[in-house]
């Protein structure tokens, strides 16, 4: 085949606009140039592909018999091309992940672990912080998506669902509470409770759950985060209602116990922006969190559930 892509590229280009000036543009040629191409394709396969007129081009019947393969032929390469760029951004790629701090402590590096043994090339950050900043960070394009527990109603992201974390109750393996398979909320009247900031979306949305209580916890101590609460209890300050993932499974002098009426849960999803697509080792990495934390760390949701609601930033 004595002809080259650029030529293949030029006829096809004519033949869907039945225009050079169209074709020349979309090309960024001029109309000669790609005239000459046209020329020496023709020349090249001994035929004539296009019957040109002062007023229109159309295709001959070689010509459009030659369309359908043309186009295959590029389409293919093209597959190609884009199949080695995305094997090359897997070895040597990047992905920033913006996430929730308890799942930054006790869940990623689990995950991280076998990602990093398949893709040994790709570097990823971690950026932990609150909610609303998690959701800041994806849209203001400073991570490449995030997991969160806010977000299903921003219009500037999609809200995959992973599944729900319940709030349990944190205290110490001394407390007469401990050994206890659950405890009610209305328990909690009269402890000293810490708890998470105001600021906090895990806080906003304990105080919306339990709005319809004759009596609350009260609060007597609180923390930016989730670490410094746990903190707080591990020092006999007080209990704290906490999610479940931000209490490490074996603690040496803290416990969990399941809260109810109500049972308070938070949904996390994978958070992504609707304006650009997921680079290749981002796309690797979101696809494995989304069927890794489901079953182990995270209740699955049924399909047929409703959406969940989030507090308000």
């Amino acid at each position: 085949m004595n002809f080259d892509l650029a030529e293949l590229q030029a006829f096809v280009a004519v033949a869907e606009r039945q225009s050079f000036r169209a074709a020349a543009e979309a090309l960024h040629l001029s109309q000669p140039a790609l005239s000459r191409r046209i020329d020496k394709l023709e020349a090249a396969l001994g035929t004539a592909l296009l019957a040109r007129t002062t007023r229109r081009v159309a295709l001959t019947a070689t010509g459009r018999d030659f369309l359908a393969p043309a186009r295959l032929a590029l389409g293919s390469l093209q597959d190609a091309v884009l199949r080695l760029a995305g094997d090359k951004a897997l070895r040597r790629g990047q992905v920033r992940v913006a996430c929730v701090p308890t799942l930054a402590t006790q869940v990623l590096p689990a995950v991280l672990r076998p990602f990093a043994a398949r893709f040994p090339g790709v570097r990823v950050q971690l950026l932990d912080g609150s909610a609303s900043a998690v959701l800041a960070a994806v849209t203001g394009g400073e991570a490449d998506f995030g997991i969160d527990f806010v977000g299903a109603q921003a219009p500037e992201v999609r809200f995959a669902q992973l599944g729900r974390e319940p709030y349990v109750l944190v205290l110490p393996r001394t407390h007469a509470w401990a050994r206890r398979r659950q405890v009610r909320w209305a328990e909690l009247a009269d402890e000293r409770m810490v708890a998470v900031s105001r600021r906090s979306g895990n806080r906003v949305l304990i105080d919306q759950a339990l709005a319809e209580l004759p009596a609350r916890p009260e609060v007597f101590h609180e923390a930016e985060h989730v670490a410094g609460a746990l903190a707080l209890v591990e020092a006999g300050l007080g209990l704290a209602a906490l999610p479940r993932l931000g209490v490490p499974a074996r603690h040496a002098t803290l416990a969990a116990v399941r809260l109810v009426e109500p049972v308070v849960e938070r949904v996390l999803g994978l958070v992504t922006p609707v304006d650009r697509p997921l680079p290749p080792a981002a796309a690797a990495l979101h696809d494995l969190l989304a069927t890794a934390l489901p079953g182990r760390w995270l209740t699955p949701i049924a399909p047929s559930a409703a959406p969940a609601r989030t507090p308000a930033r």
